[in-house]
């Protein structure tokens, strides 16, 4: 796999950093997908999905793979790594070695194929499970879950923000390696 230039890979990084805290920080009282409470929100769809964005998080997301050269797609439980899945398989492209994507949709379709799993085939594969943001790391579990019933040998799970909260002591007992590409110090937020 052809690696981004050191340079460039940080000044995506910091591009992001910077749009994360302009854009994507809400302060106030929420309740998150795990239950727990927090002063603030980072809502990650909101660039995720924004041209500005995702193409730095294809390219930071992909890099933090190269460790993975087996790896064959990226996907994970809808809607928060759907478009990280795209934005890194777009990265991925003009590689050696690019990637796929799928969705692990929360249930089974209860029509057509009846497909829990939608895009690349994993049966067989190396695959990792995205993830926008991670509090508890559950969401990526599920998507593990799901993958690992498929035949899919998960090999990691890579979020853009994590909070560190207890995601990755969470998957790492699963025996998967974790990569982020932020977390909560390069955001000048503290975990809660």
């Amino acid at each position: 796999m052809t690696t981004m230039p050191t340079a460039e890979l940080e000044a995506d990084r910091q591009k992001l950093i910077d749009l994360v805290k302009a854009e994507a920080v809400f302060h106030g009282d929420f309740t998150l997908s795990s239950g727990k409470t927090a002063s603030y929100y980072v809502d990650m769809r909101r660039l995720t999905m924004d041209h500005r964005a995702a193409p730095a998080i294809g390219r930071i997301v992909r890099e933090l793979l190269r460790d993975f050269p087996t790896v064959t797609a990226v996907g994970g439980l809808t809607l928060g790594a759907d478009p990280i899945a795209n934005a890194v398989m777009h990265a991925s492209s003009e590689s050696e070695a690019p990637l796929d994507a799928f969705v692990v949709r929360k249930e089974p379709k209860d029509h057509g194929r009846g497909r829990q799993i939608e895009g690349a085939e994993v049966e067989g594969k190396d695959v990792v499970v995205v993830e926008d943001t991670s509090t508890t790391g559950q969401s990526a579990l599920k998507a593990v879950e799901v993958l690992r019933a498929a035949g899919a040998n998960v090999v990691a799970v890579a979020v853009v923000v994590d909070r560190k909260t207890g995601a990755q002591a969470a998957i790492e007992a699963e025996g998967l390696e974790w990569r982020s590409a932020i977390d909560l110090d390069d955001l000048g937020l503290a975990p809660q």
